[in-house]
Order: structure tokens, then C-alpha cells, then sequence
């Protein structure tokens, strides 16, 4: 396996982002469509938070209590007129810059029981890597290692 890999050349580049004028139902949306769990929140490309589709989720569990000649609304739908994509990302996530180690970046998603750092180059947002971009990245290594070992064999 190569070691002192950069993060910069896993991550994530081609970046879906949301700013804090956006509601949390287009955000919901750009998760489902993009089939992502994690999205910067930015302004002017500077990382102000990240929203993640778990996020979503803790605030769809809330308790809200309908009567019974109340319609059935999904409780999602009132939640999200409640919050603010402000007030459910997490503010100020820890980051990385572009030259920070695959190795650097696993040990801190697996202290921190994290599951995505944003990538930032002099105060710019330059992309995201998650934990499946770092298992694609080790599912790429196993299988060289193993072609490897059948050529090694073979001649």
C-alpha cells in the first residue's frame, strides 16, 4: 500500500453545497438526489458548517403530537418549517488542508467518530472526503495488492 498519500487525491472535488438562505426541504432533496449523506454549508466558498443527512434525521424523531382531526402530516414536514439549516449544521467542523495524509485523516474520522472532514486551503473550501471515499481508496489497494500478487507469481 503507498504511504504519505495526500487526501487532496481521494476527496471529493465536484462539491454539492448549501448556504444558510436555503430551507432544510431543498436540502433533504439534495441528499436523496445526489445519493450523499454529508453537505458543506458555505458562503462565498469560506465553510461556515456541515449539514448531514443524520442531522436531518434527529430532528424528524422530534415529538410532535397531533389531535385526531389534524391531517396526517409527516413530521418532517413540520420540523422543517421549525429549523433553520443554521441551526441544525454542525458549526465550525473540524477540517483538513489538501496535503493532510490518508493515514492523518483515517485516524482522525476514527477518534472523533466521524464519518466526513471538509478539505479547506487558505480559508477555501476545496473539498470533502468521507468514509466511502476512504473504503473505495482501500478497496483500490487490496485489489492491486492482489493483482500484484498474482503477476508475481505468474512470471
Amino acid at each position: 500500500m503507498k504511504q504519505r498519500v495526500p487526501i487532496s487525491q481521494i476527496m471529493t472535488k465536484d462539491l454539492i453545497t448549501l448556504n444558510l438562505t436555503q430551507s432544510l426541504y431543498e436540502a433533504e432533496s439534495l441528499f436523496k438526489k445526489n445519493k450523499i449523506r454529508h453537505i458543506p454549508v458555505v458562503e462565498n466558498q469560506k465553510l461556515l458548517g456541515v449539514l448531514s443527512y443524520s442531522d436531518l434525521l434527529k430532528i424528524s424523531y422530534a415529538d410532535v403530537e397531533q389531535s385526531d382531526d389534524e391531517e396526517d402530516v409527516p413530521v418532517s414536514a413540520v420540523v422543517y418549517d421549525v429549523f433553520t439549516i443554521s441551526q441544525v449544521m454542525t458549526k465550525a467542523p473540524l477540517t483538513v488542508n489538501p496535503e493532510t495524509t490518508i493515514k492523518e485523516v483515517v485516524e482522525i474520522l476514527s477518534e472523533h467518530s466521524f464519518h466526513s472532514v471538509p478539505v479547506v486551503e487558505n480559508g477555501e473550501l476545496k473539498g470533502i472526503v468521507t468514509t466511502t471515499d476512504i473504503l473505495r481508496y482501500l478497496l483500490q489497494q487490496y485489489l492491486m495488492d492482489q493483482y500484484s500478487l498474482v503477476n508475481d507469481h505468474l512470471y
